[in-house]
């Protein structure tokens, strides 16, 4: 089998984590190779992404570098499953017609089990309408054709998925106020879009926050990151209009963590779409949304 011209974000990802494992130890790429039984070169086409591993090599480097114990068998099982992931999903039928980076995002939501993200201007992708989304791209910062914006458009409605699927992910969103008021020229777009909100907070896997306007100076740059089984192998994305940036290391997963925690602290109480009016004994999220929405029905 040839080499991979362009890795997907999984495999750069693996290829990284057999990388940590190698530095973690001391081992130079032709002191590990030679645990694995294989070439120095090879080592370097694994860490890149460009080819896999099997699981017997992978076990002999941990074992080398003792890795998996304790809690490194978890994380080395789990690291075992990636590597042999095939990466194919519904996302597959998508990889002409968009940019990986949002195939990557895909591959990560479907293996997910906890989601948090925190958004400044948008309401977050997996909760938007189709006609929300749909103005967010075709008037938004990316110049494409009518059939590419309606293509993008399909492919965020299909990421919805994930949040009713078997074994669906908790998803934890922090949604600043700036992001509620918006109507982008009509108001009929976010009346639904907030009933849209209200209605996925109905869900047992999702919880909605707002940060209201009169609170606490706002984070200004929106972020997600997504859990697998194991939180070692989570991501962290930060947007960004030209390309967004995918981020492993345990130093970025610590931070996001620490700073998703503040912001769950500073917004309201989460969205309870159960709690009658005379039941918001003080300001909370549902309120909020609530107010906003009132004067669009």
């Amino acid at each position: 089998m040839g080499l991979r011209a362009n890795p997907t974000y999984r495999q750069r990802r693996y290829g990284a984590e057999i990388r940590g494992i190698r530095e973690s130890a001391g081992f130079t790429a032709a002191s590990a190779a030679e645990v694995m039984g294989m070439n120095a070169s090879h080592i370097t086409t694994v860490e890149s992404g460009r080819t896999g591993l099997s699981e017997e090599r992978l076990r002999r480097l941990a074992g080398a570098a003792a890795v998996g114990s304790g809690e490194g068998a978890t994380y080395l099982d789990a690291l075992v499953e990636l590597g042999q992931e095939s990466g194919k999903g519904w996302w597959t039928e998508y990889r002409r017609s968009l940019r990986p980076s949002l195939l990557d995002l895909a591959e990560l939501e479907a293996g997910s089990q906890r989601i948090v993200c925190y958004e400044p201007m948008f309401v977050p992708g997996l909760l938007q309408t189709l006609d929300y989304a749909t103005v967010i791209h075709r008037d938004g910062y990316v110049d494409a054709s009518t059939a590419e914006h309606d293509r993008a458009v399909e492919f965020r409605m299909r990421r919805r998925g994930a949040l009713t699927r078997e074994r669906p992910p908790r998803l934890h969103a922090v949604v600043h106020e700036a992001a509620l008021h918006t109507s982008f020229g009509r108001p009929d777009v976010m009346r639904d879009q907030l009933r849209h909100l209200i209605e996925m907070s109905r869900l047992p896997n999702v919880t909605v926050q707002v940060v209201p306007f009169d609170g606490p100076v706002p984070y200004g740059t929106s972020f997600t990151l997504i859990e697998p089984h194991q939180p070692r192998l989570g991501t962290v994305i930060v947007a960004h209009v030209v390309q967004s940036l995918y981020l492993g290391d345990a130093n970025s997963l610590d931070t996001y963590n620490n700073r998703f925690d503040r912001l769950s602290e500073q917004a309201l109480p989460p969205v309870d779409a159960e709690v009658t009016p005379e039941g918001h004994a003080r300001k909370d999220s549902l309120g909020l949304i609530q107010r906003l929405l009132y004067p669009l029905l």
